[in-house]
């Protein structure tokens, strides 16, 4: 299961949901008829839930999202703090040049100038931009995910390049 984002809190009384997303692009999973939603982000792919989606909204710089069944404010807070979730076939075909985090785990890290800096472990959101996470033996370096730095997402490739120096 790949995970989307999470469940933040109600919205309103009709069953709304404020969700925080793990990406840059939430109006993607309209094209989603459904979600899954477990408690657990590392839960087994068959205990994570599916619903239906009804609709996504941006909410000034939130998201808001209501799905088919949640009809009221104790169903929304029933669903806690959930995490969001779809099968990999069950996501939208990013845009070129766009990428899930889940493509990006594993993938080796290199510099310009050829240097391996480790893989990639996870990615942080920072609020100002994300941020990856390689980590190579003991060493881990923290990659702000931005133009000047991310020079290339080869993921058939298995690689990024970075300009970033070795000793950083």
């Amino acid at each position: 299961m790949i995970v989307l984002g999470r469940i933040v809190a109600p919205f309103g009384v009709h069953g709304w949901l404020r969700v925080h997303p793990f990406g840059d692009d939430p109006e993607a999973w309209l094209k989603m008829p459904r979600w899954w939603l477990a408690a657990d982000v590392d839960a087994p792919a068959e205990s994570w839930q599916a619903h239906g989606l009804e609709t996504l909204k941006l909410h000034g710089d939130a998201v808001v999202a209501k799905l088919a069944g949640i009809d009221d404010r104790d169903a929304s807070e029933a669903l806690g703090n959930c995490y969001i979730g779809a099968p990999r076939e069950g996501l939208p075909r990013p845009a070129p040049d766009e990428y899930y985090w889940a493509d990006l785990i594993g993938l080796a890290v290199v510099n310009i100038q050829g240097q391996s800096l480790g893989r990639v472990k996870s990615l942080i959101e920072t609020g100002a931009n994300e941020v990856l996470v390689a980590v190579d033996g003991e060493h881990e370096r923290l990659l702000p995910f931005v133009e000047h730095v991310i020079k290339a997402v080869d993921i058939g490739g298995g690689t990024i390049r970075v300009d970033w120096d070795g000793d950083w």
